[in-house]
């Protein structure tokens, strides 16, 4: 006796056999040759069986589906038996048993090329490998500290008016001063009445006294610079508040430059 070998294809379900022996008849979808279809889907099972394969309900609805389908087709058609009363006939000659079988054919035609596709992308994708997220922090920008961090431009304003008005307010004298102290030493003395003072001050102490209006300005631009230089912070700690100017720890070295102050 001769040896017979079987090869056998794994199928997701009864569609997806039926369209691989509709693909390999090499038949038209929209006009399945039932018969030869249906024999060649009855082998396949009975194989299944002879290898003992598992041999799900699904398999064997399809098969009572085809020979439903290949009896119909077989069967002559009844004789078109017009009513007297209506103007429908009893018998459709148009009905194809198969339209049904095919539209689900071609649904799931359409299904499974989607998913071929995906399946293709899903393979493209992992052919892409990634690197592990790095530490990118020191590759940040630096931010400079704001030395005004905290103030606002109404703040200095108003601190600025107060003490314009403090000014005004005085009964003074109109003096003729010789002299003009500039904004550079203005700043030194900033800086000395600092140490003196253990390093913090109130802005309206700098301000309080016998000071002229242009004494005042200098004061304040001094106060500018030596915040722009680092050398001194400025906050308070309620709204409206006197300002407190401190001392920056590492603004404490003496000897500071004032070669760029020209004023």
């Amino acid at each position: 006796m001769d040896k017979v070998t079987y090869k056998l294809d794994k199928f997701e379900g009864p569609l997806d056999l039926l369209l691989h022996l509709i693909d390999r008849s090499e038949v038209d979808i929209y006009n399945i040759p039932i018969k030869e279809i249906t024999d060649q889907y009855m082998s396949y099972l009975d194989t299944m069986q002879e290898l003992e394969m598992e041999l799900t309900s699904e398999f064997l609805l399809m098969a009572a589906t085809l020979l439903s389908i290949k009896s119909k087709m077989l069967l002559p058609k009844p004789p078109i038996i017009e009513m007297d009363d209506y103007d429908d006939y009893l018998f459709d000659e148009d009905y194809d048993p198969r339209s049904e079988l095919v539209e689900k054919l071609i649904e799931y035609r359409k299904y499974k090329a989607i998913a071929d596709h995906l399946r293709d992308k899903e393979l493209e994708r992992k052919l892409i490998y990634t690197r592990e997220p790095e530490d990118l922090s020191p590759y940040i920008h630096q931010i400079v500290e704001n030395p005004v961090k905290g103030l606002g431009v109404s703040d200095l304003v108003y601190a600025f008016q107060r003490a314009m008005q403090r000014m005004a307010s005085r009964n003074m004298v109109t003096k003729i001063r010789k002299d003009e102290i500039s904004v550079k030493d203005r700043m030194k003395d900033v800086v000395r009445w600092l140490k003196e003072a253990d390093g913090k001050i109130l802005f309206s102490k700098l301000t309080d006294g016998d000071y002229s209006r242009e004494s005042i300005v200098t004061t304040f631009l001094a106060l500018l610079e030596l915040m722009k230089m680092k050398m001194i912070v400025c906050y308070q700690h309620r709204f409206f508040e006197d300002i407190v100017i401190q001392a920056r720890e590492e603004g404490k070295a003496d000897g500071f430059s004032t070669d760029e102050i020209s004023y």
